[in-house]
């Protein structure tokens, strides 16, 4: 009996001794799994910091980065004073005003003025230069391989720039945003209004000295001879001789063109004082010179071409993108436009699809 008692109590020593060790088991593989759970949660906690940090630290430098922006402008005039306006006014908002000056020169019109600026501002150092039409151009890329430049209010950058390869982009430190709007229908935009039974003989008034102005006459004049038109040059050299050449052009056409030319804009008033006497209508290559002289247009907006010059900056200065395969950009949509009183006095209907001009 006594060997019976003390064996049933050694068993029962060993079950509790058991049961003891597995829930001590459990209790530590269940403090264990916890401890790996806390550290892997704290790892990733850390690391989620680290990146915020990161991309906080960037942030701040970026915001922190100033820029210097050099401006060459060929010449005060509406359309131009646009795009100036629309580059800027993207930089700001996109850096911030506090993070871009801006070194804006007017050249009045000189070329050899725009080759002074170009080269001052490389001497600066600035960071990038935008180069407000063609003359503005040339001399920027003349005075510089190095510094990014973006042009604006330019009608051919092949052209202007002598490529004959042209595929979109310049493969060189150059690239921007073009003021042409289709030739095709600004020819189109003559025979709406000046059809070619009533008016067969087209002028084209432009400067020589624009190169990108000589390609636009080039090639409308294609366009309109297909059409029938009878067409004629006539050019000036400098503002000096655009009241006779406008006057010698009257004399011998039904109809003007005036391109996108910047001595043009910039003395419509002399060519309206001819034309307006003549009852001449003239076509004109933008709203500015329309405004001035013209009838109608085929209408970008040249805020917008210049804001996506400046969006275009953004990309080249904060996001690192390569100019040289950056593909020249146009406007994002054309208008057709009108002087409603002009029309009416030359007895000119215009369609339905044609806004009045409100300045």
């Amino acid at each position: 009996m006594k060997k019976l008692l003390a064996l049933l109590l050694a068993l029962v020593m060993v079950f509790s001794m058991a049961a003891c060790s597995s829930s001590s088991d459990d209790t530590t593989a269940a403090e264990e799994e916890e401890t790996t759970t806390t550290e892997t949660t704290e790892t990733e906690e850390a690391a989620e910091a680290e990146e915020t940090e990161e991309a906080e630290e960037v942030e701040e430098t970026a915001e922190a980065t100033h820029y210097t922006i050099g401006i060459i402008q060929q010449l005060e005039h509406e359309a131009l004073d646009l795009a100036t306006r629309g580059f800027e006014d993207a930089l700001i908002e996109l850096l911030g005003e506090e993070n871009v000056t801006f070194d804006f020169q007017n050249a009045q019109g000189e070329t050899a003025n725009c080759a002074t600026i170009a080269n001052s501002l490389v001497s600066e150092g600035v960071d990038l230069i935008l180069a407000n039409a063609t003359s503005a151009l040339q001399a920027a890329a003349a005075a510089t391989s190095d510094i990014p430049i973006l042009g604006t209010s330019v009608t051919d950058y092949a052209t202007a720039l002598g490529i004959d390869d042209w595929t979109g982009a310049t493969g060189t430190n150059i690239s921007g945003t073009s003021d042409l709007a289709p030739l095709s229908e600004q020819a189109n935009m003559i025979a709406e209004l000046c059809p070619v039974e009533e008016y067969p003989n087209v002028g084209i008034l432009y400067c020589s000295a624009e190169p990108n102005s000589v390609y636009q006459s080039t090639v409308i004049t294609g366009y309109l001879e297909e059409m029938g038109y009878t067409v004629s040059e006539y050019t000036f050299a400098d503002s000096n001789d655009i009241a006779s050449v406008t006057q010698n052009a009257c004399d011998n056409s039904d109809v003007l063109f005036v391109p996108t030319d910047n001595t043009a804009a910039a003395n419509t008033e002399a060519i309206y004082n001819v034309t307006s006497v003549a009852g001449v209508p003239v076509a004109a290559g933008e709203s500015g010179i329309m405004s001035g002289c013209g009838i109608a247009t085929l209408s970008i907006s040249y805020y917008d071409i210049g804001y996506i010059a400046g969006e275009m900056a953004y990309e080249i200065l904060v996001e690192g993108a390569d100019i040289t395969t950056m593909a020249v950009q146009s406007a994002p949509e054309v208008t057709k436009m009108y002087m409603a009183d002009r029309c009416e006095e030359l007895g000119i209907t215009v369609g339905e699809d044609y806004t009045a001009y409100e300045g």
